[in-house]
């Protein structure tokens, strides 16, 4: 028999754990369905260097706290970058709402991680100043790190703060959303049937390509959003000091003088780890740094965003298919210092080993990123380091390392309203999988956004944005 529920939510990443926790005090019965695993067994599994490899990559992007559980940790403080979320709302109205957002996770556990981005305005005037004169963009942006083990406990706590009317379902990815005449039903997960009068889709980047089909079967409109496709840069830490020392998280932005794409850094992680990242069996890459453990690099990535024109419309099977590549070539990622690369000529065990960087993930493949990236990208690429260098100088040294690939799978955003309610009554769509955010501070922040509009409709209406 079917069972019934006031809301279900898909997904128990950040969107979805901030929709619960504005609807925990309300007496809803609430369910949340989860393809991972929960937050205990999932941390568990990390740390248990004898299990199965293959269990322990998919546990990295799925499972309770979403791929951020793994991922560093970082609170984006800022409406500058991180989502699309002021495209639903003016920027003061974000504003407010991250700065709530950090103080449920400070309440949580991290009120004593800090917060970058507050001191050295002088410093930052003059990083700005020579990133202009080295034709890039920096653009800094307050971060609070609370780090991928902290982060871990946070969620943890989180997890156990739920009420009984609060069910979370691990192990049980949804199969199929349901409506009928045009008002939503519910959804079929695991073989069971899961009624509800409020459904609130927040799958995560993991859950990307499943949610568009749904919507797309459903009649919902979408749009393709750009692709980031590139690599992960490792490097000895004192080569970017310069700038984490300042401002733990910014973004240098770049406009190719060959093609005049757009090039940025991403997710900068200072004495950090560059880790395996899975999607669904392809292998990429991504980086985090811990609270209370250290590396002596630096690493982050260089990506190239491609908004594709009609008639292409498959900007997350153009991403696969790059990824696949490496994959095929190195049975997962493939690492190559920069001088080999830009010499014609694949990196090798012996070359990466008398190298200046020490690799932090040694189980990458050494190979050849050009048989990989397109022309296009890795002259992107290419003349991003010797912007970089300007800044940092060190940055395009030959020994600088790079991981590839790196690919930032959005996807395709639904129309929404600015209460992120989709043309369906009561079915709501948030987070990264509904394209329109893009990390932790804005991903919450979509759940708070839904779990105070589901309030407002059942009469308990709590907050103001």
């Amino acid at each position: 028999m079917a069972k019934s529920y006031d809301v279900v939510i898909i997904g128990a990443g950040p969107a979805g754990i901030f929709t619960a926790l504005e609807l925990a005090d309300t007496g809803l019965s609430i369910l949340i369905l989860e393809k991972g695993l929960d937050i205990r067994e999932r941390i568990a599994l990390n740390r248990d260097r004898t299990a199965p490899a293959a269990d322990r990559r998919a546990n990295i992007v799925s499972g309770w706290g979403g791929a951020g559980a793994f991922s560093d940790g970082k609170l984006t403080l800022t409406t500058d970058y991180g989502g699309n979320l002021d495209d639903y709302m003016n920027k003061g109205e974000l504003a407010r709402l991250i700065s709530y957002v950090d103080s449920v996770y400070c309440r949580f556990g991290g009120e004593g991680r800090q917060v970058y981005g507050d001191e050295h305005r002088d410093k930052i005037h003059e990083l700005k100043r020579k990133a202009a004169a080295a034709d890039l963009a920096f653009i800094p942006a307050r971060i609070r790190h609370l780090g991928t083990d902290v982060n871990g406990e946070i969620l943890t706590h989180m997890r156990d703060s739920f009420p009984s009317h609060v069910t979370v379902k691990a192990n049980c990815p949804v199969d199929h959303i349901l409506v009928k005449d045009g008002k939503v039903e519910g959804v079929i997960a695991g073989g069971e049937t899961y009624l509800c009068k409020y459904l609130v889709a927040a799958p995560g980047r993991d859950g990307a390509e499943w949610f568009t089909k749904e919507a797309e079967s459903l009649g919902l409109h979408t749009a393709s959003n750009a692709v980031d496709i590139g690599v992960r840069v490792e490097s000895p830490a004192e080569i970017y000091e310069p700038i984490t020392d300042i401002c733990y998280e910014s973004k240098l932005v770049y406009f190719s003088k060959s093609f005049d794409d757009r090039v940025r850094t991403f997710c900068m992680n200072p004495y950090g780890f560059v880790v395996t990242e899975n999607n669904n069996g392809l292998m990429t890459v991504n980086g985090h740094s811990y609270a209370h453990k250290k590396s002596g690099n630096t690493n982050f990535a260089i990506l190239v965003s491609k908004q594709f024109t009609q008639p292409f419309h498959e900007p997350i099977e153009y991403g696969k298919y790059i990824a696949s590549l490496a994959n095929m070539l190195g049975g997962g990622p493939i690492v190559q210092r920069l001088g080999d690369l830009r010499d014609g000529r694949r990196s090798t065990a012996e070359r990466i080993r008398r190298g200046l960087v020490h690799p932090t993930m040694p189980s990458a493949t050494p190979g050849d990123l050009s048989l990989v990236l397109p022309y296009r990208f890795l002259k992107d690429i290419m003349e991003m380091f010797e912007a970089l260098d300007k800044v940092a100088p060190g940055a395009n040294s030959r020994h600088t390392l790079l991981y590839g690939v790196e690919v930032k799978f959005y996807s395709s955003r639904i129309e929404l309203s600015n209460q992120l309610e989709t043309k369906i009554p009561n079915f709501f769509a948030i987070g990264d999988g509904a394209g329109i955010t893009r990390g932790l501070a804005q991903a919450s922040a979509a759940g708070v956004v839904v779990g105070r509009e589901i309030c407002a409709r059942i009469g308990k209406p709590k907050g103001e944005i």
